[in-house]
C-alpha cells in the first residue's frame, strides 16, 4: 500500500470514528498509535511516548491552568458583573449603546479567560435578559452575544492559540501578540455596524430613558472603577510580558494571582468560588492536555508517512493550484468541519495535514494561526448546524427561538468575513505588534 493510500486510511478512519461519538482524544489517539504498531512493529510505540514526553517538558503549558484558573475566579466570583453595570450606565443614553457595552463586556471576559464558551454564558445570563427588559430586538441581542462571544478565542489569552502554538511548534508569546489587534479590529467592526444600524433603525436598540439615565455622578464614578478592575488585571499581566520584564509563564502567574488578590480584597473569594474554579481548571487543563497528547502522536506518524509532501505534490505539481488557490480552500474546509465540531477537534484533526502544508507553501505559521482562528470563528456561527449557535439555544429564554438564532448571526458573519478577508490581504495586521515587540 503506497503512503498516501496509508495516510487517507488513517484521515478516514479517525473520521469516521469521530462521528460514531467518540471523545476527540480518544479516536485521534488510538488511530495514531495502531497506526505507528502497524506500519514500524512494536518500536511505533515510541511516537506517542516521545509525544507524550513533549508534552510533558513544554514549559509554556503551564500557562494553561493559570489563565484558565484566572478565568474561573473573575466569572465566579461575579467581577464581570461590575463590568455590565459600568457599560449599562455609561453606554445607556446611545441608541444600540447597551449592545455595544456588551461588546465592550466581551471583550474584556475574553481577555480575562480566553474561552468564547465562558462569554456566551456570561453573555447570555447577564446581558441578554437586561437587553430584552430594555426593548433592544431580540435578534439584534441574540446576535451581539454570540458575536461577542466568539472574540474569546482570539482576544489572549486565548487558550485555542495556546493548543495551536503546541501543535505547530510556534511561540505563544508571538500568537498571542498576533491575535491583539485583529481581535480589536474586529470588536471596533461590530461596534460600528451596531452603531449604524441603530441608528437607521432606533426601534432596534432604544437609548435608555431619561429616568434610568439619572445615576448620580459619584455612583457613575464607583461602577468606573469596579468596570476596570478585571482591564487593570489585564495589564498588571501583559506589560510586564510586553515590555520584556517577565516569562510567558511568569505573567500568567501574575494574573491568576493578581485575579485571585482582587477576588478577596472584595470579599467574593468564598470556598464555593475556590473550589468551582480549581475542580474547572483541573477538569480543562486535563482535557486540552489529552488532546494535545493526541494530536501530536498523530501528527508525528504523519510526518513519518512522507504524507504533507505528497499532499503538497498533489496540489502544487498534478493540480497546478496557487499556494493562495490553496490556502482559500483550507479555509473553506474549515467553514464545513465547523458545522459539526468544536474549534478543538478541528485543529486536531487537520494541523498534522495542513500546518506543515502551509509551511511548505511559504506562508507564515504564526499569521496563519490568526487565519485559523477568525474561521473557526466564523464557523462556530454558521447555520445550520454551529456550534454557538446550540449554546445559545441551550441558554437563551424561550421566546427567542432557533429561527431567530439563525437570522440573528447572519450580519455578523458578513462582518467577521470582512475581517478575514482584511487579515489576508494585509497581513501586517496580524504580524505589527509581535514584529515590533519581538523586534526590541
Amino acid at each position: 500500500m503506497s503512503y498516501e493510500m496509508i495516510a487517507i486510511l488513517m484521515f478516514s478512519t479517525m473520521m469516521l470514528m469521530l462521528f460514531t461519538g467518540q471523545r476527540v482524544f480518544g479516536a485521534i489517539g488510538f488511530v495514531a498509535s495502531m497506526a505507528a504498531v502497524m506500519l514500524w512493529g512494536t518500536g511505533g510505540s515510541d511516537i506517542p511516548f516521545s509525544s507524550a514526553m513533549k508534552l510533558m517538558k513544554w514549559y509554556p503549558l503551564l500557562t494553561l491552568p493559570m489563565f484558565i484558573f484566572m478565568g474561573y475566579v473573575l466569572s465566579e466570583s461575579k467581577i464581570a458583573d461590575d463590568l455590565y453595570k459600568m457599560f449599562h450606565v455609561w453606554m445607556g443614553p446611545v441608541n444600540g449603546g447597551l449592545a455595544i457595552g456588551t461588546i465592550g463586556l466581551m471583550v474584556l471576559i475574553s481577555a480575562m479567560n480566553g474561552l468564547s464558551v465562558a462569554g456566551m454564558a456570561i453573555g447570555a445570563t447577564i446581558a441578554l435578559p437586561e437587553l430584552l427588559r430594555r426593548g433592544y430586538d431580540k435578534r439584534m441581542v441574540t446576535g451581539v452575544v454570540q458575536a461577542g462571544s466568539s472574540l474569546g478565542i482570539l482576544v489572549p489569552p486565548s487558550v485555542v492559540l495556546v493548543l495551536y502554538a503546541m501543535i505547530a511548534r510556534q511561540p505563544v508569546g508571538q500568537l498571542w501578540l498576533a491575535g491583539i489587534v485583529p481581535g480589536l479590529m474586529m470588536a471596533a467592526m461590530f461596534i460600528l455596524y451596531i452603531y449604524i444600524r441603530c441608528r437607521i433603525q432606533p426601534e432596534l436598540g432604544p437609548a435608555l430613558k431619561e429616568e434610568a439615565r439619572a445615576v448620580p455622578m459619584a455612583e457613575k464614578l464607583r461602577l468606573l472603577r469596579a468596570g476596570l478592575l478585571p482591564l487593570g488585571i489585564f495589564a498588571a499581566m501583559m506589560v510586564p510580558f510586553v515590555n520584556g520584564w517577565t516569562s510567558l509563564v511568569e505573567s500568567s502567574a501574575i494574573g491568576a494571582l493578581t485575579a485571585f488578590a482582587a477576588a478577596v480584597l472584595k470579599g467574593r473569594m468564598t470556598k464555593e468560588v475556590f473550589e468551582t474554579s480549581v475542580r474547572q481548571t483541573l477538569a480543562i487543563s486535563c482535557m486540552f492536555m489529552w488532546i494535545i497528547l493526541a494530536a501530536l502522536g498523530f501528527g508525528a506518524v504523519f510526518d513519518g508517512l512522507g504524507a504533507v509532501r505528497a499532499i503538497d505534490n498533489l496540489f502544487t505539481e498534478q493540480l497546478g493550484l496557487d499556494p493562495w488557490m490553496i490556502l482559500v480552500l483550507m479555509q473553506l474546509s474549515f467553514l464545513v468541519m465547523g458545522t459539526f465540531l468544536d474549534d478543538t477537534a478541528m485543529l486536531v484533526i487537520v494541523a498534522p495535514l495542513y500546518v506543515p502544508l502551509v509551511k511548505a507553501l511559504g506562508f507564515d505559521l504564526i499569521w496563519y494561526g490568526v487565519l485559523y482562528t477568525i474561521t473557526t470563528q466564523i464557523a462556530y456561527m454558521t447555520p445550520p448546524f454551529g456550534y454557538n449557535l446550540f449554546l445559545m439555544r441551550a441558554m437563551a429564554p424561550p421566546e427567542i427561538g432557533l429561527r431567530d438564532i439563525y437570522a440573528s448571526i447572519l450580519p455578523f458573519v458578513c462582518v467577521m468575513v470582512l475581517a478575514l478577508v482584511l487579515v489576508m490581504c494585509f497581513p501586517q495586521i496580524a504580524m505589527w505588534l509581535p514584529n515590533y515587540v519581538y523586534g526590541k
